[in-house]
């Protein structure tokens, strides 16, 4: 599609010109290009140009934020007589810069600076590599290319690869002090009063075809990711009530999840905490580990599903006592436990609609079995080799096997005494408790927090590109899985903050833009005009709008 220009001669001997809006066509019959007009704009002397301009600056809206702020930025520049030397995207570091310096990063990231000298700023380069995990994850050399070119970062004005590795290793040299920084950074934000902190760990794969030596990194184990193929490493993270992630770890990737206890209780020890419950699930449970949980003062949390359970477990679902209501969905009934010598408070936990889940999942699982074992009943070669593998296939199944009981004739039949055992955990799991202080509601909602951890491992490995980790060297890897774990830091702390998701937030604060421009006369950057959706984003996280126009120095002659 463009504009023709076609003219015509007068009986004057002038010309007269007029514009179309036109397009290239195939004619059907002789299969040649010939141009179809779309619309007249008419004598090119008599046009309106501004409303040339408003459709120009309609079409616009279509495009990416960066190429509609050019198109803007030209037409106005046409009339201004103005250069426009680059426009770049905005509104997404800028409001991640006002979390970072909220958090109090730059100032901490300062101090350790301090008696360091870099060619480069570091705490803008830590910042900018923060930045683009959370706006548009790239590898390092991306980033080179990112930053200046299609964003822009304050008081980086462009970074060099080998920076970005320098900075990462500063990063991982002083990774206990911001991450103590952070902690009170966040307590102090939000204003904690009780130090609830979440605990789960997860797995990221790397795309190698050996895993390390002993002692080393990257090794084969239990994958999260169904990815048991791949060397991998085990991360760790510590998030708050609210979801926000205040302490990472990283270990070898055969790492059992419960060895991992002592490492975070020593790590958080010199954080002069006054009080901490830890929620955990039960692959953190056992008297040791819940003991090693416990040690200087603190509390436990643990979660178990009854299906998954041992028979220990299910005493507590015939002690007496009532289920009672706490919310629409959460019922709850409280016992007093023993394991071993070890005396806790124990809450069976109903919830109405995952019974009435799992009850429809058991009668679809039943009737595709009873379909399967009338089969095998009725095969002619009961006891050939095929039908042996048939049977020994169903009673290994993960869904039908718990379900199938086999006669000593060889007939197979549903094991409706395990049907009814299995009824009876509907909708129900289990938690133990040291604490003796917290209410049962509160051990009920806290351990359904535990979900944040899980939500941010999820934000980790998707919006912020944990995995494949591409690697090579272990303090590189280490300090990969800091830039993300501080990414998920400001995405989580604008999340709670604002309410809206940080999808929703990115969105919208992605088609802001700051366009550079220069005349005869000077420079200036100019911000695109906020819409209410973006004001809305800015108001809700308690930060100021950027300055629309900022006058630069001039530009260097040899630009």
């Amino acid at each position: 599609m463009y504009i023709r220009q076609i003219s015509q001669a007068r009986k004057d001997g002038t010309r007269v010109r007029y514009l179309q809006l036109a397009h290239k066509v195939r004619d059907p019959h002789t299969g040649r290009p010939t141009d179809k007009v779309l619309y007249h704009f008419g004598r090119e002397d008599r046009l309106d140009k501004e409303q040339l301009k408003r459709l120009a600056i309609s079409l616009s809206r279509f495009l990416a934020p960066s190429d509609r702020a050019e198109v803007q930025g030209r037409l106005f520049a046409a009339e201004e007589e103005l250069e426009i030397e680059k426009s770049m995207a905005f509104g997404g570091s800028f409001v991640l810069d006002g979390l970072w310096r909220r958090l109090e990063l730059d100032r901490t990231l300062g101090k350790l600076l301090a008696d360091r000298a870099f060619e480069a700023d570091v705490e803008r380069v830590l910042f900018a590599l923060v930045a683009n995990r959370a706006l548009d994850p790239r590898s390092k050399l991306g980033v080179e290319r990112w930053v200046g070119r299609k964003v822009h970062i304050e008081g980086l004005a462009e970074v060099q690869a080998h920076t970005l590795y320098r900075a990462m290793d500063f990063l991982l040299e002083h990774a206990e002090e911001l991450q103590r920084t952070v902690f009170f950074s966040v307590a102090n934000l939000f204003n904690l009063e009780v130090d609830l902190i979440f605990f789960d760990t997860t797995s990221t794969y790397f795309e190698l075809d050996e895993a390390d030596g002993e002692g080393e990194l990257r090794r084969y184990g239990y994958s999260r990711d169904k990815r048991g193929d791949l060397p991998q490493a085990v991360i760790g993270l510590a998030v708050t009530r609210d979801g926000i992630p205040v302490r990472c770890w990283v270990w070898p990737g055969n790492t059992a999840d419960a060895s991992t206890v002592d490492q975070v209780q020593k790590d958080l020890a010199g954080w002069r905490l006054s009080r901490v419950v830890w929620v955990v699930d039960r692959g953190f449970g056992g008297q040791a580990q819940e003991i090693a949980f416990q040690r200087g003062g603190g509390q436990v949390i643990v979660g178990e599903k009854l299906r998954s359970s041992t028979g220990a477990l299910h005493p507590a679902l015939s002690r007496p006592g009532r289920f009672r209501v706490i919310r629409e969905d959460l019922e709850i009934k409280e016992v007093v436990t023993h394991e071993g010598s070890l005396k806790r408070r124990t809450i069976v936990v109903r919830n109405p609609r995952e019974a009435r889940h799992d009850l429809k999942v058991r009668e679809n699982i039943l009737a595709t079995l009873s379909t399967e074992i009338e089969r095998l009943n009725t095969h002619t070669a009961r006891k050939g080799a095929a039908h042996s593998k048939a049977v020994c296939a169903l009673k290994s199944h993960s869904a039908y096997g718990r379900y199938v009981k086999e006669l000593k004739g060889g007939k197979l039949v549903v094991d409706t005494t395990k049907v009814k055992a299995d009824e009876a955990l509907d909708g129900k799991y289990v938690i133990f408790t040291s604490d003796q202080t917290l209410s049962a509601e509160d051990v009920v909602l806290g351990y359904k927090q535990l979900a944040e951890v899980e939500a941010g491992f999820r934000t980790l490995k998707t919006q912020l590109e944990l995995r494949p980790i591409h690697h090579r060297l272990e303090e590189r890897i280490r300090a990969h899985v800091l830039l993300c774990w501080l990414a998920l830091l400001l995405i989580r702390v604008a999340e709670t903050k604002s309410g809206l998701t940080w999808g929703a937030m990115r969105e919208a604060l992605e088609e802001i833009t700051l366009t550079r421009l220069s005349t005869k006369d000077g420079r200036s950057e100019i911000v695109s005009l906020l819409t209410d959706a973006q004001r809305n984003v800015l108001k809700k996280l308690g930060i100021k709008p950027p300055v629309a126009v900022r006058k630069l120095a001039p530009k260097p002659q040899n630009q």
